[in-house]
């Protein structure tokens, strides 16, 4: 079975076809049981008990969508962050909740983003819910974009590459990553990113999962590839280090991250479960 990473999954019934009906909407916002996110920090807030933070319907200028029936709103946050602050609160988000609070974050950071018309510059205005912005000047309208990018396990005999960024703590160790540009195939993109980064050929690219990545808001696509051998040049510039982990290493650091070889990604990153995914296969 295939994986289902931290953020994924529906969430909630995003209810599409009730962002052209702005009077429904309006409607939706004054019943009882209709409910507004809490900001906190530039993020959706989460409580001690591991859920989102709603109150009563105040600024519904986001139309998330229903949940349990129920209609849910977001104000346009006055900052989004969408920053690495929110990974320490990452740990108690509960995942029932993770596809929610992703598309909030990314959305309302959209918004913060994108006041302005990238056609004629002009002063955009909200529309569908909050999903479009539309552009009285020259009628454009503007959709929330989401970014792909590729991440990605490359084996060879038994054995995995995996790298550190320089922001990365101390001892941590991921897969490679990278944005797939345009004109590219998700395939060639992971076997770019490979060759730039750490200097190897790889074959048989397989898709595993993806993931919302709300930061600000792409779509990680991870994969598993081929590596023909073992020697790194690894790409300083974007790296401090990659290097091979057999499987027993890899086990050893996702059973006793503190004294295994490396430092494992956190669980809600989509590395940690092709992690997971690459050693029960």
């Amino acid at each position: 079975m295939r994986p289902e990473p931290f953020f994924s999954g529906p969430g909630f019934d995003r209810a599409d076809p009730l962002r052209a009906r702005p009077q429904a909407i309006a409607g939706l916002a004054r019943q009882p049981d209709a409910k507004e996110l809490v900001w906190r920090d530039g993020l959706p807030a989460i409580g001690a008990d591991g859920r989102l933070e709603w109150l009563a319907v105040e600024a519904p200028d986001l139309f998330l969508g229903l949940s349990g029936g129920g209609p849910r709103f977001s104000a346009i946050p006055a900052s989004a962050e969408g920053s690495r602050a929110a990974f320490g609160a990452m740990g108690n988000l509960l995942p029932e909740d993770a596809p929610v609070f992703a598309a909030a974050l990314s959305l309302g950071g959209w918004h913060g983003r994108h006041g302005f018309c990238a056609s004629c510059g002009s002063a955009t205005h909200v529309v569908r819910g909050g999903w479009s912005r539309s552009c009285p000047s020259c009628a454009a309208e503007h959709y929330p974009r989401v970014d792909p990018v590729v991440i990605m396990l490359a084996e060879h005999e038994g054995s995995l590459l995996l790298g550190r960024q320089p922001h990365y703590p101390p001892r941590r160790y991921s897969a490679l990553a990278g944005f797939v540009e345009v004109g590219e195939t998700i395939e060639a993109a992971v076997a770019r990113e490979l060759h730039e980064e750490a200097g190897i050929t790889v074959s048989d690219v397989s898709y595993v999962a993806s993931q919302p990545w709300p930061f600000p808001s792409s779509l990680m696509i991870g994969c598993t590839a081929r590596a023909s051998g073992r020697d790194l040049t690894v790409d300083t510039a974007e790296l401090d280090d990659a290097r091979w982990f057999t499987r027993e290493e890899v086990a050893h650091s996702l059973r006793e991250p503190d004294s295994g070889p490396f430092q494992p990604p956190p669980p809600f990153a989509i590395a940690r479960t092709l992690l997971d995914y690459w050693l029960a296969a």
